[in-house]
């Protein structure tokens, strides 16, 4: 496929090699799993079906390990479950003042106002496990959906104030690329506030060297509630 937009080219890219990364980490995982199993199953005594020995009982097949994808929905469908209800505010979508140029500046939205709402959980590290979906005003005054999975290392800095930077994997959808058909994403992400109220931040940073196209850092606030 030819992509037009260098962006939206290399976030499909990053995505499908992450996907295809998480495919060969479980293949590997599997395979590894299974001389272990193999090998315990040989060392156990043969017994009969009253407990002593003779013929030897059938084995219980062993459990196989969840897909990549069966594991993905287990997360997803636990975070909706689980987490506590949050709605997220949106507003500021900061078009770089470096990568663009004043013109093309001029004839951007900055103002992305938006709704969305966040479900989240805490792991067993105490870091933020989010599911999200948002509707947002993008830099072309259009309506801009996006649903994902994001995580959050979190860290206290004083008092009941805590920091977070991750990633997020997303869903977009935009009238001008592909004609509105969802495409996938992956970006940085990061907060600061308490576990009840967040100011939210995503950069997408800039993948092209056409002055036209630059990097954008989109604010919203995110608040709890239960």
């Amino acid at each position: 496929m030819n992509f037009q937009t260098p962006i939206l080219g290399k976030c499909i890219c990053i995505s499908t090699l992450l996907l295809s990364m998480a495919v060969v980490s479980t293949a590997f995982a599997q395979t590894v799993a299974k001389p272990v199993i193999e090998s315990t199953t040989a060392s156990m005594p043969a017994t009969s079906e009253t407990g002593t020995t003779g013929a030897p009982l059938a084995q219980a097949p062993a459990e196989e390990q969840p897909g990549w994808y069966e594991r993905a929905k287990r997360k997803m469908t636990k975070i909706v479950d689980e987490g506590a209800m949050s709605i997220n505010l949106s507003g500021i979508a900061h078009h770089g003042r470096g990568t663009y140029t004043p013109e093309k500046i001029a004839e951007l939205n900055e103002n992305a106002w938006g709704l969305g709402f966040t479900k989240a959980i805490r792991d067993e590290k105490d870091n933020e496990e989010l599911a999200y979906a948002m509707i947002i005003s993008d830099s072309h005054f259009k309506p801009q959906p996006m649903a994902g999975y994001a995580y959050q290392w979190m860290k206290p800095i004083a008092g009941n104030i805590e920091i977070g930077g991750g990633y997020t994997y997303s869903l977009i959808s935009r009238v001008d690329y592909f004609k509105g058909v969802p495409f996938p994403v992956v970006l940085p992400v990061a907060s600061i506030g308490t576990k009840n109220t967040k100011l939210m931040a995503s950069y997408v940073p800039r993948l092209s060297r056409n002055k036209g196209n630059g990097d954008v850092l989109l604010l919203f606030v995110r608040i709890d509630l239960n």
